[in-house]
């Protein structure tokens, strides 16, 4: 369970004095334990992935605000957390491969025209889970409606 890994890299990572990494995934870990208190359930993997992605968006939107600020040392240690924690999520479908899974499930579903998107969206992130981000799912839905 991703879950478990965390803690176990959490710990890895305070005997190795990591610090960078130790307290990106503590942050992480607390914030999946707030949703666990706040909606009284455990987690399931599916539902880690989504925090993880949201958590890396976050990230990157942090990072671009810094950039535009001049502090890029700061946007470069939000970039940092991000790819810690982007190495919890599945394997990112390559380009090629989104294509080519799209196309099929446009076949699927008699997907022809703009007014699909939202019939496809949903298709798509139910096929896909977390093996691709949102925005990048809906910009190649777009262009293979297009």
């Amino acid at each position: 369970m991703v879950r478990e890994q965390i803690l176990e890299d959490i710990k890895t990572a305070m005997k190795s004095g990591d610090t960078v990494r130790r307290d990106a995934l503590r942050m992480l870990n607390s914030t999946l334990k707030q949703i666990e208190v706040d909606e009284r359930i455990a987690l399931s993997d599916e539902r880690v992935f989504s925090v993880l992605q949201t958590e890396i968006k976050r990230r990157n939107e942090s990072a671009a605000q810094y950039k535009a600020g001049g502090r890029e040392d700061l946007a470069q240690k939000e970039l940092g957390e991000a790819e810690i924690i982007g190495a919890y999520l599945p394997k990112q479908l390559s380009d090629d491969e989104l294509s080519a899974a799209l196309s099929a499930l446009l076949g699927e579903l008699g997907a022809t025209s703009a007014k699909d998107m939202g019939r496809v969206m949903k298709a798509a992130k139910e096929k896909f889970g977390a093996s691709v981000d949102g925005k990048r799912l809906s910009e190649a839905v777009k262009s293979a409606l297009n």
